[in-house]
């Protein structure tokens, strides 16, 4: 069984991350969803909010395929949480050329730490290359439509953390 782990903060969960679990979910029998646990950060959604939301729009989105979703917590190396469930690849999306350099470093970095750990590259589709979950919760917090960027659900979670 092909095991596949997609790390992020999901704060929230976007358009540009369901694109990226679509194709995670192409390429693997099981994705874990990996949400980085960071002390130094505050984020906008608390982790169960941000499960409950990946779990609801996954059903919605991928219907029985969801359930070949698990969402975990790590506050380590994702090479370490990727061994720990028994994943061999690491899923990362790309929207452009500076992704691309960055995750490039990270590629290599993950090899020489754990070799038997294969990184794959998932171009973003360019209906979502310019959402970041940042600029959805900045124009969220000013009042803006996020509709074009994020879930329904996601929106109206939006909608409710900022009135």
């Amino acid at each position: 069984m092909k095991i596949a782990i997609y790390a992020g903060s999901f704060d929230p969960i976007t358009n540009g991350h369901m694109d990226v679990l679509q194709g995670s979910l192409r390429l693997a029998d099981k994705v874990f969803v990996a949400i980085g646990i960071h002390p130094g950060k505050a984020p906008l959604f608390s982790f169960d909010e941000r499960v409950d939301l990946i779990k609801r729009v996954s059903k919605e989105f991928f219907g029985r395929d969801s359930e070949r979703l698990e969402v975990i917590a790590f506050d380590g190396l994702l090479i370490d949480a990727a061994r720990k469930h028994g994943a061999s690849l690491m899923v990362r999306g790309l929207r452009d050329g500076t992704d691309l350099d960055y995750e490039m470093q990270m590629a290599g970095m993950n090899g020489k730490m754990a070799p038997e750990l294969q990184t794959v590259f998932l171009p973003s589709d360019p209906s979502v290359r310019t959402i970041t979950a940042t600029l959805v919760r900045q124009i969220a917090a000013m009042g803006g439509d996020t509709r074009h960027f994020a879930p329904a659900l996601v929106v109206e979670a939006l909608k409710a953390k900022f009135k």
